[in-house]
Formats: C-alpha cells, sequence, structure tokens
C-alpha cells in the first residue's frame, strides 16, 4: 500500500497515551496503534526507502531499565533510515501528538569517530565546509543540536574559530511542523522527502569524513 498520510485517530491515540500510559489503555487502543500510526509509518518509510536507504521502525516500548519513569509506552513512533555502506549519516522522523519532526546527521559517535570528527572540523579545507552547511541549514529553520561538551576538547585551542563545532560529541538537525490538515494527506510524505534532501550534505559530509566506527564491538559502549 501506498503512503496517504498519518490519519487523526493516531494523534488523538498519543493524546490518550500520555493522558493514561498504562498497558490497560495500550491493550484496548492496540488497534488505533497498529492501523493510523505504525502502518502509515511503515508505508512512508518504505516508499522513501530507495532514495534515502534501509528503514527501522522503532518499537514502540520504552527501555525503563535505568530510568526513574516507568512508564511502559512511548508517547510517538519514530522511522531512521540509513544508506547502505556509507557507515555514518542517517535521517529521522517522527510522529507524535505534537505533529510531525524530522532529524539527520548522527546522534552517537565511538572514539574513533569522534577522534576523526575532530580532525576534519579543524582541517582548513573539511571545517569550513561543515561550518557552511550548518550556517546553511540555521538559516533555513534547522535546529542544530547534539551532544555537547561544556570546554574546548583536549589539544585544540579555545580561540579555534570553529570551537563550537568541536565540542559536539554529536552532531545533527532537525525541525517539527504542528499537527495540520496535510499531515493526514500524501503532502506529508513530500515534506519529509524535501526535507531529508536538504540534509544530504550534511549527511554526505559526516560519511566522508567519519565513517563507521572502526572499534571492535566490545568496545562500542
Amino acid at each position: 500500500m501506498t503512503f496517504s498520510g498519518f490519519p487523526d485517530e493516531g494523534l488523538v491515540f498519543y493524546e490518550g497515551l500520555e493522558a493514561d500510559n498504562s498497558k490497560t489503555y495500550w491493550t484496548q487502543h492496540r488497534h488505533l496503534y497498529d492501523d493510523h500510526v505504525r502502518g502509515p509509518m511503515q508505508q512512508l518509510a518504505d516508499e522513501l526507502a530507495p532514495e534515502f536507504g534501509t528503514p527501522k521502525l522503532f518499537r514502540p516500548y520504552r527501555d525503563v531499565r535505568f530510568s526513574h519513569d516507568k512508564t511502559p509506552y512511548k508517547t510517538h513512533q519514530g522511522a531512521v533510515l540509513h544508506p547502505d555502506g556509507r557507515g555514518l549519516g542517517s535521517v529521522y522522523v517522527q510522529v507524535s501528538a505534537d505533529g510531525l519532526r524530522v532529524s539527520g546527521g548522527c546522534w552517537r559517535l565511538q572514539p574513533d569517530q569522534l577522534d576523526r570528527y575532530r580532525r576534519a572540523v579543524a582541517d582548513d579545507v573539511q571545517g569550513p565546509r561543515l561550518a557552511t552547511e550548518v550556517d546553511q541549514l540555521s538559516r533555513r529553520g534547522w535546529t542544530i543540536d547534539g551532544d555537547r561538551l561544556i570546554r574546548t576538547p583536549r589539544g585544540y585551542p579555545a580561540d579555534h574559530p570553529r570551537v563550537e563545532l568541536l565540542r559536539h560529541k554529536s552532531l545533527h538537525a532537525s525541525q517539527e511542523w504542528e499537527p495540520t490538515d496535510w499531515l493526514q494527506e500524501r503532502t506529508a510524505l513530500d515534506r519529509v522527502r524535501d526535507a531529508w534532501r536538504q540534509l544530504t550534505a550534511l549527511n554526505t559530509w559526516l560519511a566522508d569524513n567519519i565513517g563507521a566506527t572502526t572499534a571492535p564491538p566490545d568496545r562500542r559502549r
């Protein structure tokens, strides 16, 4: 089936889940999640996969093992797409009662990746390219975020021209839209695709300059 929008019933489902995040509510309304949230998200991801990579839909259950918040269910549905063989740089979409969110970049860097990231930021050629792209995204309404150090990383001067980028431990851009009529139409797919295309240069920079981690699996924690 082709994507035709996120029905209003899905957003209403999440409004109810925010008010009653319990197994009882989930069990009674699971069909709304399957039909009006997860189903449309899978359709959207599958249609965009040929251009943006293999899709993965996230589970609706929260990992509460190390959290003070023990509510069992996520109040949003997310999907991530990652181009095969590129090593780094992905795109993300999320639907909730608050509307639609799109993002792209990297959310976690292993130590070897972080080292390559900082060396590339400090480079006289690659660093300005990233800074220019980040500035352009900001001017287009994207929020630039990611985990950051409070201080300048060791080995780099505090007055470095790209010190703010050097402090990043991850780097991603996001945009959000409140619920509106187009969210229930196929137009939502066009919005997501157009937004993701704006992130192509950022993800290409990340893939070319950082790539996949070379650390063994037992050292990726």
